[in-house]
């Protein structure tokens, strides 16, 4: 029996050799880039830098990180242009504008290199541009969702603190909220920039003067850490209805303490992660799902935050 075993195991690995072999030729210089619109202080996209840092590891390929260090989009734009130009396996990139960024993507399609979307965009775009698919959480419906919960919990006026007012997907957050409560947004959204500091001078300042708002929505932790540092600092903290969009270190000592109701999970894991592996298997093997894929949105709350905990601004 042990013999019979041992030869079993030399067949296997023997028929294996091959295709490993096989496998490795196929990796040899593959290479792909993601390009977001993100800028260097937001710390929200580490966790996509860790999909695809793990992604290019599984797979065997090579997967570069690229972005406008402000967040320009016109950088970005020239950034996907210099990719393009580069001649990578497949690009891979958040379409924030589809003004500024369809032209330099429809490009790159043109000349031959493979585009994915992630992160923000619809499917919609995605197909206008020539890209493979889309992959991500569409925003107004993710905020629509959000308003629809809020409203059940009671919720009729809010302040939504928008980080990066130039990008539209993030009016949409604001929008879909607005919306899924049955009110008028005006001038419930307000541009807080980005540094955190002012973020936190203009919630307070909204909220002395709005005193009667009930809740708040911050897109992610650019706003969501100095907003919280408002609420204690006027007392408001646990007291005023409390939800954000993704999630972060903070954000989840924050629902786990009760001051944050909800947060709105996009996974941005996955995000960056499926897209090269689809990429990668769509090169080598003619292979492509038939549809985009939502990745959100899921709402995490202060049930179930365990393995969120363990992982939040890694790969949560």
């Amino acid at each position: 029996m042990i013999s019979l075993m041992k030869k079993l195991a030399l067949t296997t690995a023997v028929a294996a050799a091959p295709l490993l072999v096989a496998t490795s030729a196929m990796a040899d210089g593959e290479k792909y880039i993601l390009v977001s619109h993100a800028p260097d202080s937001d710390s929200w996209w580490n966790t996509v830098k860790n999909g695809i840092a793990l992604a290019g590891e599984q797979m065997g390929v090579e997967v570069e990180y690229r972005n406008p260090p402000t967040g320009d989009l016109a950088d970005m734009a020239r950034i996907i242009e210099q990719a393009a130009a580069s001649g990578p396996n497949g690009i891979i990139t958040t379409l924030a504008d589809y003004d500024v960024l369809s032209g330099p993507i429809k490009s790159a399609v043109d000349s031959g290199v493979d585009v994915i979307i992630m992160n923000t965009g619809t499917p919609d775009q995605a197909r206008e541009v020539g890209a493979l698919m889309y992959v991500g959480q569409p925003e107004y419906d993710a905020g629509f969702a959000a308003g629809q919960r809020a409203k059940d919990d009671g919720i009729g006026s809010f302040l939504c603190v928008n980080h990066y007012i130039v990008q539209p997907a993030s009016q949409e957050r604001c929008q879909g909220f607005a919306d899924g409560l049955g009110v008028d947004l005006g001038e419930q959204m307000i541009d807080a920039g980005q540094d955190p500091a002012e973020i936190k001078n203009r919630v307070m300042a909204y909220l002395s003067a709005n005193p009667d708002t009930d809740a708040v929505l911050t897109l992610g932790p650019t706003s969501a850490d100095p907003t919280l540092l408002a609420l204690e600092e006027n007392g408001l903290a646990g007291d005023i209805y409390f939800g954000t969009f993704d999630l972060g270190g903070e954000i989840v000592e924050g629902i786990k303490s009760g001051v944050i109701q909800w947060g709105i999970d996009q996974q941005p894991f996955l995000q960056a992660y499926l897209p090269v592996v689809v990429m990668t298997n769509y090169h080598r093997y003619g292979v492509l799902p038939g549809n985009n894929i939502n990745s959100g949105p899921g709402f995490v709350t202060a049930d179930g935050l365990a393995k969120i905990e363990e992982f939040a601004g890694e790969y949560r």
